[in-house]
């Protein structure tokens, strides 16, 4: 399907009321709570219709359409960060759309532009400012997502598509905050495999991912650590997460094979650390290659990144009954440093050398 583009200014219908009482800044957990207004644009005849934002409310759905039958969608994740009462950062916008027209493809859903979206990230937080959390950890989340909405039961490529955009003031993404987490490999699952969607954000992979992860959880562990699907040795990323392990002073990531997702903070890392003049290796790592790492000593650190809990340390790893245990039960210094870097350009605290923020200005 071939790409159609919109210019059109976005028609914005305002919220009658606003239900921002219901928010206990205090106490947010993750994605439950959600802003005044929501972004919709809807693809039908072949083009991208008028883009509008108006109050967030329930959508029309039929029980044929598409989406539920045959899985077309894709989405993104993203923040918005409180720098004072007069400007709000979004990280890497340039970066999130890129992936989400990457997994549009992907998933033979028709692309779109970067005006557009960009527009209506600017808009929407203009419009809910109120509801972008302004203590330490905090941020909105932002959550664009197109999926087939054409009301037809046939395996074939939708005609239409609904695309939307809803924000969500959030806190800490994983309960046990800023403590190291789990991991297990998992018993007899994949997550995907070189030519399948494993690099696209698109609702199927999380779905498969379920049951392997409440799996996890039952044995006392946060995530999943995946292998991959044909040799069960090389590791590719966690459950919500890439994976990054510090073995002595080089920095070895999973490469991107096709059935790794790329994400934005894992690329985020991989700068960084370039420019601190560690080693910076992506490439393939087997789980034997870290056992062995943490048994002669020279497996310094682990941690997870993603848009949801930016960095999350590592404590232990399970795989076939055996244990290593990395650390000392608190967050690395490589680990924290990085934490502190990400967290500080997005807040406004420490300057934007790569042009990686996107200030607003409300």
């Amino acid at each position: 399907m071939s790409e159609t583009l919109t210019k059109t200014p976005i028609k914005i219908e305002p919220a009658a009321y606003s239900r921002i009482s219901e928010v206990d800044f205090s106490n947010l957990q993750f994605g439950r709570l959600f802003g005044d207004h929501m972004f919709e644009m809807i693809f039908e005849n072949g083009a991208w219709g008028d883009p509008e934002i108006k109050p967030y409310g329930t959508i029309d759905i039929a029980p044929a359409m598409n989406v539920f039958h045959y899985g077309q969608a894709v989405f993104e994740g993203m923040k918005a960060f409180y720098v004072d009462e007069k400007t709000i950062n979004i990280f890497r916008p340039d970066e999130h759309h890129a992936r989400f027209n990457r997994s549009c493809r992907r998933m033979c859903i028709p692309e779109t532009d970067y005006e557009t979206f960009i527009s209506a990230l600017e808009s929407l937080i203009k419009l809910d400012k109120k509801w972008v959390p302004q203590s330490a950890g905090t941020a909105m989340y932002i959550r664009p997502f197109i999926f087939a909405s054409e009301d037809y039961l046939a395996a074939r490529i939708s005609d239409r598509y609904s695309y939307y955009i809803i924000t969500s003031p959030v806190g800490a993404y994983y309960k046990e905050g800023f403590n190291p987490v789990s991991l297990t490999t998992p018993d007899g699952f994949v997550r995907a495999v070189k030519g399948g969607t494993g690099e696209a954000k698109t609702s199927g992979n999380y779905a498969a991912s379920f049951l392997p992860a409440r799996k996890a959880a039952e044995k006392g562990y946060t995530q999943v650590l995946w292998l991959d699907a044909h040799q069960n040795e090389f590791i590719e990323e966690v459950g919500t997460m890439n994976i990054h392990f510090l073995i002595n002073d080089t920095l070895v990531t999973p490469e991107l094979t096709g059935s790794v997702l790329p994400g934005i903070t894992r690329k985020t890392v991989t700068a960084l650390a370039e420019e601190w003049g560690y080693n910076v290796e992506e490439r393939k790592i087997s789980i034997s290659e870290v056992f062995e790492a943490s048994k002669n000593g020279t497996l310094k650190e682990v941690f997870g990144s993603g848009t949801a809990a930016v960095i999350s340390p590592v404590g232990l790893i399970e795989h076939n009954g055996e244990k290593i245990e990395i650390g000392t039960g608190k967050i690395g210094d490589f680990a924290k440093r990085l934490f502190d870097e990400i967290t500080g350009i997005q807040y406004g605290r420490i300057e934007d050398r790569h042009g990686w923020v996107h200030a607003v200005k409300v």
